[in-house]
């Protein structure tokens, strides 16, 4: 049985000051579970499964789980899941380490400035690992990449992909000599921008896109043609759009 403060403890790993605190985050699903183990890129803390998950995992997984892994019945996995519909494994993993000193040069790198919506995020993180975009660095303000829509959303990409949080101006400061795109609605076309292999991306929020202050450093604006009447692109698909034709 789950004791009342593991299910305090898990339950309160939904909250960024808690994932904070301990230095953790939550994964679940099998898919999700699966490939994080797989990874190797975080180390596992906990997993708390029902018996039918446990029972098609291999021996070398088990034995390497040990006593992290705890089975538990649904009516249990219900009180720690995040989901409506818990789905059979709930693991705990550590945060990565990710070296801050990140250099861009001679790479292809994307800035986020304030991206909210968790789903987006997680998209863009697994749209940036589709394209091997190996750093996404991000504006303080950008959603928690181990809030639980966005670890769901990424399914695994986070393993791949380097998320940094900072003062994404001053960090376009120091990082000079790279050229610096800014997606808005109005610059290049995108069918003038191919086979770039070192930029910055700037992807603004959902809502009021680039702020002022990162746009002013930004060196040319670029821009995805429109033939239809929508008023903007999703961030995720126009940020997999992007990424498209500068591979090309």
């Amino acid at each position: 049985m789950l004791s009342k403060n593991s299910i305090k403890y898990i339950q309160s790993l939904q909250h960024k000051k808690f994932r904070d605190e301990y230095n953790v985050f939550v994964a679940e699903g099998p898919k999700l579970v699966n490939e994080l183990l797989n990874t190797h890129s975080f180390v596992c803390r906990n997993v708390f499964a029902v018996e039918e998950w446990v029972d098609m995992l291999n021996d070398a997984t088990k034995l390497s789980l040990g006593s992290k892994l705890e089975v538990v019945l649904d009516f249990e996995l219900a009180k720690i899941a995040s989901f409506a519909t818990p789905n059979n494994v709930v693991a705990v993993f550590e945060k990565k380490i990710i070296n801050d000193s990140y250099q861009p040069k001679g790479r292809i790198t994307l800035l986020l400035d304030d991206i909210q919506d968790p789903g987006n995020f997680g998209t863009i993180i697994r749209t940036a690992d589709w394209f091997g975009i190996t750093h996404i660095v991000c504006s303080n303000n950008t959603v928690d990449m181990y809030n639980s829509k966005v670890v769901q959303s990424t399914m695994a990409s986070l393993a791949r992909v380097n998320v940094i949080y900072t003062d994404l101006t001053s960090w376009m400061l120091k990082n000079v000599g790279v050229k610096k795109y800014a997606t808005t609605l109005n610059g290049n076309p995108l069918g003038n921008v191919k086979g770039i292999k070192e930029a910055m991306i700037i992807i603004g929020n959902e809502a009021n896109g680039i702020s002022e202050a990162v746009l002013q450093l930004a060196d040319e604006n670029i821009t995805i043609p429109k033939w239809g009447q929508a008023e903007s692109l999703n961030a995720a698909v126009a940020t997999g759009i992007i990424l498209h034709a500068f591979k090309q």
